[in-house]
C-alpha cells in the first residue's frame, strides 16, 4: 500500500483520491495526476482498501474495475457508510465495457467510467467534477465526512442536539433521551457512548418492555448457581455486562414495576444483587434510558416510579421529529437512496421535485423509520427515472390545505437561508453577499427563523479561530 500525503498535511485538507489497483498499473499517469494537486493513496489488496476507507478521507475514489475487483466493490457498496462520501470512477479495459456484468457495475455504482489507456488529462477532468459533486453534496446535507454523530443534518434542532449530546457525553451522569417513537433516540444513546470517556467499554442494550415475564429479573441482574436447571457456575445480568461502559435502557416506560425498584436500587448504591445470590456486586456503568412514553403522565396513573424517574432525568437529551427538521428531510432521503439504490433498477436517478416537495408537507408520523420504509420501498417499486410522490406512497389528497401566499414566501425565505448557510460553511459575511442583503438584514432574518444562534456561534469561531 502506498500512501502519498504529504507530511503535516491531512487528506481532509487537499483533493485526495483513492486508488484500487496496482501501484504498477498506475505508473502512466499517477504521478501526472498528483503533480496537478491531488494526493493519491494507492490500495492493492481488499485489507489495504477497507483500511484506507475507515478514514473517510477521500473525496474521490478510481478502481480498475476487473472482475476480482468488482466482487470486491459490490460486496463493498453494501455499505453505505464506507463508501457513501466518495464519488467513484471505474477504470476499465476497452474490450470489457462491452460485458453486462461491468456495465451493470458502473451503472449502480459508479459516478463515471474511464477507457484504459488512460489519458491523464481527460481523466483530470472527470476527477475534478466528481470532487465538485462530493463538495456539493457535504454543503447540502451537512454531513461532515466522519459523520461524527452518525446523524445526517444540519437544521438548528439537530445542531442544539448535537451540542446536548456532546456536553452530556463528557460525564457519567444518567441521561433521560425522549422522543417519538422512529426518531433516532438508538442512534442518540450510541453517541453518548461513542464520545464519552466510556467509548472502549461495551455498550449494553436493554429492551425494556420484553422484560415483563419472571426471567426478566434475572436477565437484568443475573442469577447465582443452581438458579438455572443444569448451570454450573453464576450468570451475569444486563446490568453488570456493561460494567466499565454504558448501559442503555430502550423504552424505559415499559419496565415493570418489580424491575424498575431493582433498577432503583442500583442506581441508589452502584450494586447488584443476583437471583438467590447474598453478596452485593459493585457494578461501574453509565445508564442512558430512552423513551417515546410522556413518564410525568405515567408516574400520575401509577406506572412509573417518580423516584426512578427523578434518578433517571439528572441530564435530558429530547430527539426532535422528523417534521421540525426542515430541509434535513430531504438530505435523510437522498442520504438512504443512495443506500438502497442498488436494490432498484439501474436507471433510477433520484427523487422528483413533486416528490421532494410532498416530503416536505408530509408530517411523518412514523419519523426516520417511517422515511426509511418509503423510500426503501419507493427504490425497488418504481418504475420511471425517477422516485415520484406515488412511488412514495405520499402524494398529496385533494383536501389537504394548500398554503397561503404569507406561508409559502416564509418557507421558502428559510430554505434559501438553509442553504445559504450550508454553503457558505456558515460564513455570515459571506452568506449576505450571496443573498445580495446587508449583514444587518441577515441577522434579522435568522432572528426571524429562529438560526441566528447557532450561524452566530459558528461564525464566530471561524473568526476568532
Amino acid at each position: 500500500m502506498a500512501d502519498s500525503a504529504p507530511r503535516g498535511e491531512s487528506f481532509a485538507e487537499s483533493r485526495t483520491a483513492i486508488f484500487f489497483g496496482k501501484q504498477a498499473d498506475a505508473s502512466s499517469w499517477l504521478d501526472f495526476v498528483r503533480c496537478a494537486g491531488w494526493h493519491v493513496a494507492v490500495a492493492e489488496t481488499e485489507p489495504d482498501l477497507r483500511r484506507l476507507l475507515a478514514r473517510r478521507d477521500f473525496q474521490v475514489g478510481l478502481i480498475h474495475l476487473d472482475d476480482s475487483r468488482r466482487a470486491v466493490w459490490e460486496q463493498l457498496s453494501e455499505d453505505a457508510d464506507l463508501v457513501g462520501l466518495t464519488e467513484w470512477v471505474a477504470l476499465v479495459e476497452s474490450a470489457a465495457i462491452t460485458r453486462p456484468e461491468i456495465q451493470r457495475a458502473i451503472v449502480r455504482g459508479f459516478y463515471d467510467f474511464h477507457t484504459l489507456p488512460v489519458q491523464a488529462n481527460r481523466l483530470l477532468v472527470t476527477m475534478g467534477r466528481a470532487n465538485g459533486m462530493v463538495t456539493l453534496q457535504a454543503g447540502a446535507s451537512g454531513e461532515t465526512r466522519t459523520q461524527r454523530y452518525r446523524m445526517v443534518g444540519r437544521s438548528d434542532c439537530m445542531r442544539r442536539l448535537q451540542k446536548v449530546i456532546q456536553r452530556a457525553a463528557a460525564t457519567s451522569a444518567p441521561v433521560l433521551i425522549t422522543g417519538e417513537s422512529g426518531t433516532g433516540k438508538e442512534l442518540a444513546a450510541q453517541a453518548l457512548h461513542d464520545q464519552s470517556p466510556r467509548r472502549n467499554g461495551p455498550m449494553v442494550a436493554v429492551n425494556c418492555s420484553a422484560l415483563t415475564s419472571p426471567a426478566g429479573q434475572c436477565e437484568l441482574l443475573g442469577y447465582e448457581h443452581g438458579d438455572v436447571p443444569g448451570s454450573g457456575r453464576p450468570a451475569i445480568g444486563k446490568i453488570e455486562a456493561a460494567h466499565g461502559g454504558t448501559l442503555f435502557l430502550d423504552e424505559i416506560g415499559d419496565l415493570p414495576m418489580e424491575q424498575q425498584v431493582s433498577l432503583l436500587r442500583f442506581l441508589q448504591s452502584g450494586t447488584i444483587q443476583r437471583a438467590r445470590g447474598y453478596e452485593p456486586t459493585p457494578v461501574d456503568v453509565r445508564v442512558v434510558a430512552a423513551t417515546h412514553v410522556d413518564l410525568e403522565e405515567a408516574i400520575g396513573e401509577g406506572r412509573f416510579r417518580e423516584d426512578l424517574y427523578y434518578r433517571l432525568n439528572v441530564l435530558h437529551v429530547p430527539v426532535p421529529a422528523l417534521r421540525e427538521r426542515g430541509l434535513d428531510i430531504l438530505s435523510l432521503a437522498h442520504y438512504f437512496f443512495k443506500r438502497f439504490r442498488s436494490e432498484g433498477q439501474s436507471r433510477l436517478k433520484g427523487f422528483s421535485v413533486r416528490a421532494e416537495e410532498s416530503m416536505l408537507r408530509h408530517p411523518w408520523p412514523g419519523n426516520v423509520r417511517e422515511l426509511i420504509n418509503r423510500v426503501r420501498r419507493a427504490v425497488v417499486m418504481a418504475d420511471g427515472r425517477m422516485i415520484t410522490s406515488v412511488d412514495l406512497g405520499i402524494e398529496e389528497r385533494a383536501g389537504d390545505r394548500l398554503p397561503t401566499l404569507q406561508e409559502a414566501r416564509e418557507r421558502a425565505e428559510k430554505e434559501a437561508l438553509m442553504l445559504v448557510l450550508a454553503y457558505s460553511s456558515d460564513n455570515l459575511s459571506r452568506a449576505a453577499r450571496l443573498l445580495d442583503v446587508s449583514r444587518l438584514t441577515l441577522y434579522r432574518m435568522l432572528d426571524k427563523h429562529c438560526l441566528r444562534e447557532s450561524a452566530a456561534q459558528s461564525d464566530e469561531r471561524k473568526e476568532t479561530g
